[in-house]
């Protein structure tokens, strides 16, 4: 018993969020803190749903013509200031090497905090008439910024994890097709893969990223009423192409400006996946994301011990070889009850159970972990009926968190309502706005809340005729929420 109680999450995801998160991702076998402070190492099986939420998207980049290169960790300053022309300042979460060995560095080295004044650079060198563009560039990498005061596994740390795209094109129209293309792969992501609903929209003219045009974000709602950044895709205009003299040569040999982009997603996107479907077993995770879809566990006694593990080792082996990430679990020294409460810790979508009655009637008992509803199927085209049941799985998480949504959308029309609403609710407040990044400043300075994205569509009217709080002509819906 004291190692179930070990095995087993003790905080309450509703009451003490922040304390039942860190439980999960430990217990669940995802991450530990690493010895200094603001890091954690990553374990194999948090790495692993990392890997496939990677290799889904690395998939839909390629298939339409992104390419994959790495550059350089280390940034020369004399690099990061031209990019001050365009990004307002010096950041102060930059990490610097001053010292190789011994020897004092003759420039100061960044730790890369981001990576357009190293990628641009190159871009300038590789592009030279409009044959080269567009120009695809991607890539997997850490980045490292020193601001996280307070450790969070996945959603902020020191370091972390993620792609960054960068892209030039001849002209507007295909910089701004591919920074919505972005966008939608990066929803999709979150729909198909992640099951969660997300919100499209762009940032506010003062929250976008410096020297960008227009900054388009995802936007996903947590239980605690919290908004996460999930993504987030640049229109850059040709700033960037100015500032590092990305040109080329049109068909009549005269030099153009390129227009850029940049697009990325951290493993922030684990973060929020955690907080949104897990619960206070333990970790929930969707069927394209479980490093184990399906867990067999044979339940025998003594007289009929081999009877019942040989037939689940073989509806395991037809799983497996149906492509469908299975494990069996046969351990002797563990009764069913532990095996139950370990893989719906870890998140196992599906448990399979045999028993002796299984055997005997040719069938085999499912449980979704989302939920524990369970249902008798055939043996007979076991690997088939799996996938469906995977499916249904997926859908009741998407389903779930989508009504947590609908329910947390809510409009206002006076500051009192925005501070209420949100107050006492959470979740998103759209009101109309008059543009005008001081009206946000009320709001934010009462209870922590900001406006974290408009509609994507410049023309789109907005929600009131008036500003919620001061009153003028409104020229946007704004979206106010609490962020992580």
């Amino acid at each position: 018993m004291s190692g179930e109680q070990e095995l087993g999450i003790t905080e309450s995801k509703e009451h003490s969020p922040g304390e039942w998160y860190a439980e999960v991702v430990q217990k669940a076998g995802l991450a530990d803190y690493a010895p200094m402070g603001g890091f954690i190492v990553t374990r194999p099986r948090g790495y692993a749903i990392w890997e496939r939420i990677q290799n889904n998207l690395d998939g839909w980049f390629k298939d339409t013509g992104v390419q994959n290169a790495y550059f350089p960790l280390f940034i020369p300053e004399s690099y990061l200031e031209k990019e001050k022309d365009v990004v307002e300042g010096f950041d102060p979460e930059v990490a610097w090497v001053t010292h190789g060995g011994h020897d004092e560095l003759e420039e100061r080295l960044a730790v890369r905090p981001t990576s357009e004044s190293i990628i641009a650079p190159f871009m300038a060198q590789w592009t030279r008439s409009h044959r080269d563009l567009p120009m695809r560039l991607n890539q997997w990498c850490s980045v490292v910024r020193w601001e996280a005061t307070e450790t969070k596994p996945f959603f902020r740390t020191k370091e972390f994890l993620w792609q960054e795209g960068h892209t030039a094109h001849a002209d507007e129209e295909g910089a701004w097709e591919e920074t919505m293309t972005r966008l939608d792969q990066y929803a999709r992501l979150y729909e198909e893969v992640m099951a969660m609903p997300p919100l499209k929209g762009r940032k506010p003219p003062h929250d976008k990223f410096p020297g960008a045009h227009t900054t388009t974000t995802i936007e996903t709602l947590m239980p605690d009423g919290k908004t996460v950044q999930a993504a987030t895709s640049h229109y850059l205009g040709t700033s960037f192409g100015e500032a590092f003299d990305i040109t080329y040569a049109d068909a009549d040999e005269e030099e153009n400006t390129a227009h850029t982009t940049s697009w990325g997603l951290s493993w922030r996107a684990m973060g929020a996946l955690i907080m949104t479907h897990s619960d206070d077993q333990g970790l929930v995770l969707p069927p394209a994301l479980a490093p184990d879809q399906v867990v067999v566990v044979p339940i025998w006694q003594e007289d009929n011990k081999d009877e019942v593990v040989d037939y689940a080792a073989d509806l395991a082996a037809e799983l497996d070889e149906a492509g469908i990430r299975v494990e069996l679990d046969d351990r002797e020294h563990r009764n069913p009850g532990f095996k139950y409460n370990e893989h719906e810790l870890n998140g196992v979508p599906l448990r399979i159970e045999i028993g002796p009655h299984e055997v005997e009637d040719g069938e085999a008992t499912f449980v979704h972990r989302p939920d524990g509803e369970d249902a008798t199927v055939d043996r007979e085209g076991i690997a088939e009926t799996v996938e469906e049941h995977l499916d249904t799985v997926h859908a009741k998480l998407y389903a779930d968190a989508e009504e947590t949504l609908e329910g947390e959308i809510r409009e206002a029309e006076s500051r009192e309502e925005i501070l209420g609403t949100i107050g006492q609710h959470g979740g998103y407040v759209k009101c109309g706005w008059c543009g005008d990044a001081d009206c946000e400043e009320p709001i934010k300075d009462a209870i922590a809340a900001e406006i974290v994205m408009v509609p994507l569509d410049r023309d789109e009217e907005p929600i009131h005729d008036d500003c919620a709080i001061c009153g003028e002509d409104a020229e946007e819906t704004a979206y106010f929420a609490k962020s992580y």
